[in-house]
Parts: C-alpha cells; sequence; structure tokens
C-alpha cells in the first residue's frame, strides 16, 4: 500500500468509526434534549456503564496519551500517582458527596454552593470555573489533542502549510466537530459517544503495551516481556523521589485535595454523575472509574518504558515516544481506528468541558438574572447559543498556546491552582458543617485567590516547597478561616440540607466491598511498582507475594462480611 492510498485508508476507517459513533449517539439522544433535565442531565436517567464511561474519556485525552508516556520514558513510573491516587477520590465520590447532591437534586455545583451559602458565593463560584474552562481548560484540551493529532499523522505535510497555520486549522476542525456532540445531543450525547469511545480506548490502551512487549521480544512475547522487567528496572518504580516529577509524599499531602476537587467538585467531570437515575447507578458508574483509573499505568505508561527499551534516551524529546511506538507497532488497517480513538478522546474533554461551561451560565448566571419562570425550551436555547460562543473563544486561545514560553503543562499547573482548592474547602465546609456563614466562603476565595497569586507569581523563587505541598498547606489554613468565621459569626439559623426525591437514593448494596477492593487495588499497585517489587532489579522481593496474600484475605474477609449484612437485611 502506498503513503497516500494508505492515508486515505486511514482517514476513510477514522471518519467510518466516528460515522458509527455519532449515529448511535443520535439514536440514544433523540428526543431527549428539549427539557432543562433532558439537555443538561440526560433526563436524569444515566446508567453506570454510560457513567463510567463517559467519566473515563472526559478525564483521559491526548495529553495523557502522549504526556504520561513521555514522563514514563524520560523518568520513571512515578506520575502514575496523579491517575491511580484518583481512585481514592472516586470512593470519597461515592460515599461523600454523591449522596448529598442526589438528594438535594442539583444540576450544578454553583446551585448547591446558593442553597447552603448565598447567591454571592454562586456567582464567585461560577466566575472562577468560567475563567478556568474558558482561559485555560477548554483552549488546553484543543490545543494538546491538536498537538497530538499532528504528531501522529504530520499535518503540515498533509496540507503543505507552515506549522502555526497547520496548528489553527487543525484546532478548528477538532473544536467543530466535538462542538457539534455538546451543543445538539446535550450531556447525554456526550456520555453515549464518550462510552463508545472509552471502549475503543481501552482496546487501542491494551494492544499497543502488547504489540510493543512482542516487537521487544523480536516477536515473542515472553521474551520481550522478560527484558522489561529486568533491563532497566528503575523505568518501573512509581515511588519517585524528590528529583522526580512526582514526588512520592506528595500523594499523603496536596494531590488528596487535587483529586477531591477534581472527582468530588469539578463540574465537569461531576455532572454526569448528577444526572444518574439513582444512587446506587451513580456510586456504581463512580467506582468503575476508580478501576479504569487503577489500569491507566498499563495503557499509558507501560508503552512509554517500552520506547525507552527500544530507542534509548536518544529521542528529541520524551513527548515523541508514544508517537513513535504507535507508528512502529500499529498495523496499517488499524490506524484509522487508532485515530478515531485518539479523536474521540479530545473529543470527550472539549465537549464535557463545553456543556458544563454552558450550564454553569445558562443556569447559575442568566436563569438568575433573569428571574421568575423561564420555559426549558429558553434555557436549552441559551446553551446552545453559550456553546457555540464558548466554542469559538477557545478556537482563537487554544493555537496561542504554542507561544506559552513555560509550555502546556507550567500553564495549566499555574491557573488549575487559582480555583481548585477554594472550591473543595467551600464544598466540604458546605457539606459537613451546618453554622458556617457565607462570609468565610467569600474570604476564602478572595484569601486563596491573593495567596496563591503572591506564591506563583511574586515568591516563587523564595518558596522551594513542590506546588503539590503547597496545595496542602493552602488547603488547611482555608479550612481554618471557614471554621473560625462559622465561630466567630455563626449562621443564625443552622442550614438543613434539601430533600429532593427525583431518583431512587437507595445505596449499591456491593458499594462499600467495592470500594475496599478498589483501595486494596491501589495499594497492590504501588506494591508492584516499587522496590519491593518489579522496579528492585533481583526480581520482586520475598515479602511481595505475603502481602499480596494479606491484602486478598481481607478482601475475601470484606466481601464475606458484606454479603452476611446484606442477607440479615434482607
Amino acid at each position: 500500500m502506498t503513503g497516500q492510498s494508505s492515508l486515505l485508508f486511514t482517514l476513510l476507517t477514522c471518519v467510518a468509526v466516528m460515522a458509527l459513533v455519532a449515529w448511535i449517539s443520535w439514536l440514544k439522544t433523540r428526543g431527549t434534549t428539549e427539557t432543562k433535565d433532558g439537555y443538561f442531565l440526560a433526563g436524569r436517567g444515566l446508567g453506570a456503564a454510560f457513567i463510567a464511561g463517559s467519566l473515563l474519556l472526559t478525564n483521559l485525552s491526548a495529553e495523557q496519551l502522549i504526556g504520561l508516556n513521555g514522563s514514563a520514558y524520560g523518568h520513571n513510573l512515578s506520575s502514575m500517582a496523579w491517575e491511580v491516587t484518583a481512585a481514592v477520590a472516586t470512593i470519597a465520590m461515592a460515599f461523600l458527596f454523591l449522596p448529598r447532591y442526589l438528594a438535594g437534586a442539583f444540576t450544578t455545583l454553583p446551585e448547591f454552593l446558593n442553597d447552603r451559602f448565598d447567591p454571592v458565593v454562586r456567582r464567585m463560584s461560577v466566575v472562577l470555573f468560567m475563567l478556568g474552562y474558558g482561559l485555560i481548560t477548554i483552549p488546553s484540551v484543543l490545543y494538546s489533542g491538536s498537538i497530538a493529532v499532528m504528531a501522529f499523522f504530520n499535518v503540515p505535510d498533509l496540507t503543505g502549510l507552515e506549522y502555526f497555520p497547520s496548528l489553527a486549522l487543525t484546532v478548528v476542525t477538532i473544536g467543530l466537530i466535538g462542538a457539534a456532540y455538546a451543543v445538539l445531543g446535550g450531556l447525554k450525547a456526550v456520555a453515549v459517544s464518550d462510552t463508545l469511545n472509552g471502549i475503543g480506548l481501552l482496546f487501542v490502551g491494551f494492544l499497543v503495551p502488547i504489540l510493543g512487549v512482542m516487537m521487544l521480544g523480536s516477536g515473542d512475547f515472553a521474551d520481550g516481556f522478560n527484558r522489561l522487567v529486568s533491563d532497566h528496572p528503575e523505568k518501573l518504580n512509581a515511588i519517585g523521589s524528590a528529583d522526580d516529577p512526582t514526588p512520592f509524599g506528595t500523594i499523603f499531602t496536596g494531590m488528596i485535595f487535587a483529586n477531591l476537587f477534581y472527582w468530588c467538585t469539578n463540574q465537569y467531570v461531576i455532572q454526569r454523575t448528577l444526572g444518574a437515575r439513582s444512587l446506587a447507578e451513580g456510586q456504581k458508574g463512580v467506582l468503575a472509574s476508580g478501576f479504569f483509573k487503577i489500569l491507566v499505568p498499563f495503557m499509558m505508561m507501560i508503552p512509554g518504558v517500552i520506547a525507552f527499551h527500544l530507542y534509548g534516551p536518544g529521542l528529541g524529546t520524551i513527548d515523541e515516544a508514544y508517537p513513535r511506538l504507535i507508528n512502529d507497532v500499529l498495523p496499517a488497517y488499524l490506524t484509522g481506528f487508532f485515530l478515531a480513538v485518539l479523536l474521540g478522546a479530545v473529543f470527550s474533554s472539549f465537549n464535557s468541558l463545553l456543556n458544563s461551561a454552558a450550564t454553569l451560565f445558562t443556569l447559575d448566571i442568566y436563569a438568575p438574572a433573569r428571574g421568575g419562570s423561564i420555559s426549558d425550551g429558553q434555557l436549552v436555547k441559551v446553551a446552545k447559543i453559550t456553546s457555540v460562543i464558548i466554542a469559538i473563544f477557545s478556537f482563537g486561545v487554544a493555537p496561542m498556546l504554542y507561544f506559552a514560553e513555560e509550555g502546556l503543562w507550567q500553564v495549566v499547573r499555574v491557573f488549575t491552582g487559582f480555583y481548585n482548592i477554594p472550591t473543595v474547602v467551600i464544598v466540604i465546609i458546605g457539606l459537613f458543617t451546618r453554622r458556617v456563614p457565607a462570609l468565610g466562603a467569600k474570604i476564602v476565595i478572595v484569601f486563596h485567590v491573593t495567596a496563591y497569586a503572591l506564591y506563583r507569581f511574586v515568591f516563587s523563587e523564595e518558596i522551594t516547597l513542590h506546588f503539590i505541598h503547597v496545595y496542602a498547606v493552602l488547603f488547611v489554613i482555608e479550612i481554618g478561616i471557614m471554621l473560625v468565621t462559622g465561630y466567630l459569626k455563626p449562621r443564625e439559623q443552622a442550614y438543613v440540607p434539601p430533600v429532593q426525591q427525583k431518583v431512587d437514593m437507595a445505596p449499591w448494596r456491593f458499594a462499600r466491598p467495592m470500594a475496599f477492593t478498589l483501595f486494596s487495588c491501589v495499594v497492590g499497585l504501588y506494591l508492584l511498582f516499587s522496590p519491593l517489587g518489579l522496579a528492585s532489579g533481583t526480581g520482586a522481593s520475598a515479602i511481595l507475594p505475603v502481602l499480596f496474600g494479606l491484602l486478598a484475605l481481607v478482601n475475601v474477609v470484606a466481601w464475606v462480611v458484606s454479603a452476611r449484612e446484606t442477607r440479615a437485611t434482607g
């Protein structure tokens, strides 16, 4: 097959796969997006499979595919902490946050903050989210996705354009297709397409390392695997040192709160859980997404280690590792499918952000400003117009990230820090206290934005503490601010959480043992990728099987106890 015909075949198969996903999404969503709940929350009818699939694709995008594999190629597995420890945050979401969100039948997080505090806190939180989404998160998803497509398929050569015009063209093309799901189909179209693309991502995610190991062993999987675990075992170490991208100690400090923000309070992530048809389905979906996070190191980091074994440290940049491996191991007849999955991952994050940003503006700014009764049709119309405006704005901002001297990751890291910690602080205090007033939330927002700006732009050289540890310090200070405010100026009346039974609130009977198993998997993964396991260089420690045996034993006990309790309660 010639280069031109191969490219044509890749594009045709990509279009065919994407068209199939779009057709199924249309079948599943037609006639369901005319109402407020239908458009913004999928009619409060999402099941566990759609919630888990959408959470998976919303969270995983091109920057993870390239960035995590690049980190593994250039360093080790320490950066898996961002993915693996997120499973613990999904447990918190399933048991602590989701039941309270669903009991109040909230459509957005700011709606809860309005109910718990006051409209000013609601507006302040919306401003933080909208600025973060519009200026950084949405454009960065488009930018990183476009960079990935260009890295895999050499768009400048195909179009004959210079790099920057090719980048702008790719951004607009990806953005237009992705926006169609969010604008026309609402949350349900996003969830359905995410689930279908998620299946494809899992398939490709496991196929690439399998083919890579076979290539490493010259066609023999067993020989390739032996080379993977015996040559350069330090690459398989997830226990990061102070010099690694993610020091191990950070997972016990600020990373906890960063993950709680992302999985429990970030509107564009939690929106599909707010659309669950029951608490049980929501818990199943959230915990299932936690198990998917456990798989990320195998799908998105082991290929980077394989690339190091195959190519050595000589690649131009670490981000070239995954595209190079894909080009070498993936059969030609699967390149179109891979492109469709890659674009699906980009679309997922982009259209989820777009849908959530439109939801925030429509329900938390437009509707309160109008007052009185507004028809569902008018709300949906405003949301669609808002989505189009935000999408067009992001088309202009995304290519500009090319000129960020400090790089994409640094830009995203800096600006996310402006709103992640104060959001999770306010939500936690709002959920688990009754007398802390709105004044505490307002002080925290102003304090955090000011303190974080000083840390990043004024005292960045003087403060040498790792930025994840800084998250923890700010979290503790801001929790203290709210509690002191509640002590000095408590609410006149204790807050009473609303109870609106729009969905079945019976919890999933297997939620507790499943959560225990999920947490055990996190522990087991760190044992596996540590000096006690594959990173030793001399074979696994004799104590490793004992530790795995203990984990298995306590899981058996947890499931037996749960089964007995279930039988006892009938």
